[in-house]
């Protein structure tokens, strides 16, 4: 049961983690904003207090001096400053290491932890020293003294039954709040039962707790932040002062709210009121709206954890019925029975709507993705004494997870080539009439089935004729070739080619764009890239939606079945032995007054048999090129599953996966893609040598 929930507590460390340091990345041109200080704070807070709990006694005690240091910059006698960023995204570079380095075959760096723990004492002792002198001043007299800077809150704390179960314990959380001022603890028993029937492990008690303190009502929310989950609680201000010192009065007003236990705000008001000899009126503040049972339950059960594995199962099942419902619909069209085929379409459309709510299951926004990289350009620009910011678009665009984790490499790379290579340093900005300030845009849209990424930066753009040089000098073009912009910029994408004077140990444009390209076509994507010389580069990624499912183009050659990706398909067109004889033979057909080559599967996957007299042209679009595939018949639309080709077959050239179909034939999936390269390879070994 632990190691559950010990899990769950490291899928929410990696959460606050990413969340710190987004935030501290704000904070560096926000300092001001408290929000985004009470944000850093309670990530700590919650990262330490939940570390504690499950036994990770080394990262609470690492973060304890880093949130003291935060907590003197909350309460105003610390300015956040660049050193102390620094230092917090070192840090939690360090607990990021001491929680899955030891899974990601990591080395802690203990010097390094050293160092960072001995420059937070350091500052720690500064704001020390200076709070020492403050404590002679009147002002600090006053506030040790002085009652009127105290303030009474009523707490409402309900906590789960089986918040146990999470390694919670409601007493420490009791006893942490000791520390922030005078408590009065009033314990609810009413849902108590029988000894015979209680069990141990599940809570029975909820209680309302009355504070008087010097601290604001965050300061004590923070103390519940890592349950609020797993109970229900308000806070509430009951009045501006302390509470009374006559404990007799307390115990009166104890006894009253145990006797109006769910009473409102108001009459618990009344009631402190009535009771308090005290002839201090309750002043009118304004409230914190406070929780109601229902809308806590609501948050609570709005969202869940559920393991990759188990979803990765729920979709491979969806996957299967497909198939089968696949196989439904052909019996019902054989056998011409009504009836079937009426049931044949409802259960294809259930299968269709449990398919479409699965994969967006799966779904996440692209925004967790982007935020990462702030961090990556922030550190690029101190190594290499740029100014570069990073703007973001299209957050809420949602891809699978799968793609999702895939695609976090590539990007890296791109957005490394963009600040190196293409982004100029700011003087050499400022000579072009430019913003010293670079700026690298990541903007995220859907089209149709594909989600489409702009990489885009303002520096100085690709180099035309350095780019052609290279490309001859390493015998990829001929000379005196005449190339468009889309296939002089494709080059770049060839293995090993790079048009940097000097390679930075950081990147040079051009350098691993093969990796680049190949990963995302590894993921049934493509890369295209745009440039203007002085004005900027943009690179975009088209990628599916999912991987688990694609809408495509069933064809057969001969006696095997092929599936074409539908996205990328635009029309189909017949094929004559006249039009072939008109071209002389040459795999090419006219469309519209455009030229488009195609390629045979009958040869590329030399198929034996006789083909028909009229031949069928599938016209796919990749990359902005039209091309054909030549097919002996287009049997039509399937919703396709993909299955993995065994090992085998995972090295076969053009073939990206396979699919059953409703008989139970198979039905290899092309890698149009890879298809295409290949012809294109195929011509310009022809144009070299011609």
């Amino acid at each position: 049961m632990m190691d559950r929930h010990f899990q769950v507590f490291l899928e929410e460390a990696r959460e606050l983690l990413v969340e710190l340091e987004n935030t501290l990345i704000e904070l560096e041109d926000n300092s001001e904003d408290n929000d985004l200080l009470d944000r850093a704070f309670r990530a700590m807070h919650t990262i330490k207090g939940s570390s504690g709990m499950f036994g990770r006694e080394d990262v609470s005690m690492f973060t304890h001096d880093i949130e003291s240091v935060y907590d003197f910059i909350r309460n105003g006698d610390l300015y956040i400053n660049k050193e102390i960023i620094n230092l917090t995204l070192s840090a939690k570079d360090q607990i990021e290491l001491m929680l899955f380095g030891e899974a990601s075959g990591k080395d802690i760096n203990e010097d390094e932890s050293e160092r960072i723990i001995t420059e937070f004492k350091r500052i720690l002792g500064e704001v020390s020293s200076v709070e020492e002198d403050k404590n002679t001043s009147e002002e600090k007299d006053e506030v040790k003294a002085g009652t009127d800077k105290l303030v009474t809150y009523l707490i409402d704390l309900k906590p789960e039954e089986e918040i146990f179960m999470t390694g919670t314990d409601p007493a420490l959380l009791i006893e942490e709040l000791n520390t922030l001022g005078k408590c009065v603890v009033i314990g609810n028993f009413e849902n108590l039962p029988d000894l015979k029937e209680i069990e141990p492990d599940k809570n029975y008690t909820n209680w309302k707790i009355l504070i008087s303190t010097n601290k604001a009502a965050d300061d004590i929310k923070d103390v519940f932040i890592f349950v609020e989950d797993s109970c229900e609680l308000s806070i509430d201000k009951v009045k501006d002062s302390d509470l009374p010192e006559d404990e007799e009065i307390i115990n009166n007003i104890c006894e009253s709210i145990k006797g109006n236990f769910n009473a409102d705000l108001r009459t618990i008001k009344k009631i402190i009121e009535e009771k308090t000899t005290s002839i201090e009126k309750i002043k009118t503040v304004k409230q914190k709206q406070p929780s109601t049972p229902s809308s806590s339950k609501e948050a609570a059960g709005s969202s869940i954890r559920v393991s990759s594995d188990k979803l990765d199962e729920l979709v491979n099942l969806v996957g299967e019925l497909v198939i089968v419902q696949a196989g439904l619909n052909q019996m019902a069209d054989k056998n011409h029975d009504a009836e079937l085929t009426a049931l044949a379409e409802q259960i294809e459309r259930l299968t269709g709507e449990l398919r479409d709510s699965t994969l967006n299951i799966r779904m996440l926004q692209i925004g967790s993705t982007f935020s990462r990289f702030k961090r990556l350009v922030r550190d690029l620009c101190n190594d290499l004494d740029k100014e570069v910011e990073l703007v973001t678009f299209g957050g809420d665009t949602e891809l699978d997870k799968t793609v999702l984790e895939k695609l976090n490499d590539p990007l890296v790379h791109i957005i490394r080539n963009s600040v190196d290579h293409g982004i100029e340093i700011p003087s050499e900005r400022v000579s072009k009439g430019k913003n010293p300030k670079g700026t690298v845009t990541l903007n995220a849209t859907q089209s149709g089935g594909n989600v489409i990424i702009e990489i885009k930066d303002d520096g100085k753009g690709l180099n035309r004729e350095a780019i052609l040089n290279k490309a001859i000098k390493n015998e990829i073009i001929p000379t005196g070739a005449e190339l468009s912009d889309q296939e002089l910029f494709n080059l770049i994408f060839h293995a090993g080619f790079s048009t940097a004077q000097t390679v930075s140990n950081v990147s040079g444009r051009g350098v691993g764009m093969d990796v680049v390209k190949t990963s995302i076509e590894s993921l049934r994507g493509s890369v295209t890239v745009e440039s203007v010389e002085g004005k900027g580069t943009s690179i975009f990624l088209k990628l599916p939606l999912t991987l688990a499912i694609i809408d495509g183009l069933l064809v057969d050659v001969g006696e095997e079945f092929f599936v074409l990706p539908l996205t990328a398909v635009e029309e189909c067109i017949e094929l004559s032995d006249e039009i072939v004889a008109r071209h002389n033979g040459r795999h090419i057909v006219n469309i519209r007054e455009e030229i488009v080559p195609y390629i045979r599967l009958r040869e590329q996957f030399d198929i034996k048999g006789i083909k028909p007299e009229i031949e069928q042209v599938v016209i796919a679009n990749i990359d902005n090129t039209r091309i054909g595939f030549v097919v002996d018949e287009v049997v039509g639309q399937r919703q396709t599953v993909i299955k993995k080709l065994g090992k085998a077959f995972e090295n076969v050239e053009g073939v990206s996966g396979a699919t059953i179909l409703g008989d139970g034939t198979v039905a290899l999936i092309l890698d149009i893609i890879k298809l295409s390269q290949d012809q294109e390879v195929k011509e310009n070994e022809i144009f070299c040598k011609v």
